[in-house]
C-alpha cells in the first residue's frame, strides 16, 4: 500500500479510558471496568446515531454531546439531569486533553514514515475538538497537517462516499494502493469500501457485523499490537 490513512478516536488510542476516568470523578466510583466498558460502548452507540443527527442539523451539536450520556445512563438507570450532562461532558472534553497513542500506532507510524509511505488521517467530528486531540497525540510528527482531513472543516462525514472522495483527490492517491484504518464498521469499514480502497477494521471492542451487510473488511484486528504485526509480521518487541 502507498496511502495509509487513519481514523482518530479509538483507533489510534483508547478513548474509553477518558470516559471511563469521567464517569467515575462525576457519577459514580465504585462501577468496575466492565460495567464502566459497558455503558462506555452504550454512550458510543448514542454517540453515533445523534452524530449523524447533528450533521444533518436535526439537533444542535450540544443535543449530540450531552445526549450520548443521557441516553446510555438511562439505558442503566443512572439518573442524570442535564446540568450534569453538559458538567460530563465538559469534564470529558478536559480529561481527553490527556490522551497518547497505543505505543505499537507509535511504532508504526514511524515504521511507515521512513518507508515514505503516504499517511494520513480522516476523522469525524468538530474541527477545534478534533484539531486539539491530534495536537495532543502528536500526530504531526508523522503527518503534514495538509494530510488531515477532520468532518467539520468539510461540511460531511463518514461514511458519506464524499467525504472519502474529497481526500482521495487532495492526497492524489490511487484507490487501489489505499488502505483505511479504523475502529467503526459503520463510519469506516463501509465507508472505505464504497470509496474503493481497502480497510483494516481496528475491533478492539469485539463488535459484530451486521448479517446483512454486503461488506467486509479486508483485514480484522484486535489491538494495536496486531495492527503492527499486519504491517510489520517479523516485528519484535
Amino acid at each position: 500500500m502507498r496511502t495509509i490513512i487513519f481514523d482518530v478516536d479509538d483507533t489510534l488510542y483508547d478513548q474509553a479510558l477518558s470516559f471511563h476516568h469521567t464517569f467515575r470523578k462525576l457519577i459514580d466510583s465504585d462501577f468496575t471496568y466492565d460495567k464502566l466498558d459497558q455503558i462506555y460502548r452504550t454512550s458510543r452507540k448514542y454517540s453515533e446515531l445523534l452524530f449523524d443527527k447533528s450533521e444533518k442539523g436535526e439537533i444542535s451539536v450540544t443535543e449530540w454531546q450531552i445526549g450520548r450520556i443521557t441516553k446510555a445512563c438511562e439505558d442503566f438507570g443512572i439518573p442524570i439531569d442535564e446540568e450534569k450532562a453538559l458538567k460530563f461532558d465538559q469534564l470529558y472534553k478536559k480529561e481527553q486533553q490527556k490522551i497518547s497513542l497505543f505505543p505499537e500506532i507509535s511504532a508504526l507510524l514511524t515504521k511507515l514514515k521512513n518507508e515514505n509511505k503516504q499517511l494520513a488521517i480522516l476523522t469525524n467530528g468538530e474541527e477545534n475538538h478534533q484539531s486539539m486531540k491530534i495536537t495532543q497525540l502528536e500526530l504531526d510528527k508523522w503527518i503534514p497537517s495538509d494530510n488531515i482531513f477532520i468532518s467539520g472543516t468539510h461540511g460531511i462525514a463518514k461514511p458519506k462516499k464524499e467525504i472519502f472522495d474529497i481526500v482521495e483527490s487532495e492526497l492524489a492517491s490511487d484507490p487501489k494502493e489505499t488502505v483505511y484504518i479504523g475502529d467503526s464498521y459503520e463510519k469506516d469499514v463501509i465507508g472505505a469500501k464504497q470509496a474503493g480502497w481497502k480497510a483494516i477494521w481496528m475491533n478492539h471492542r469485539k463488535r459484530s457485523i451486521p448479517s446483512i451487510s454486503p461488506y467486509q473488511p479486508d483485514e480484522e484486528v484486535h489491538n494495536a499490537e496486531e495492527l503492527l504485526k499486519y504491517f510489520y509480521p517479523d516485528i519484535r518487541f
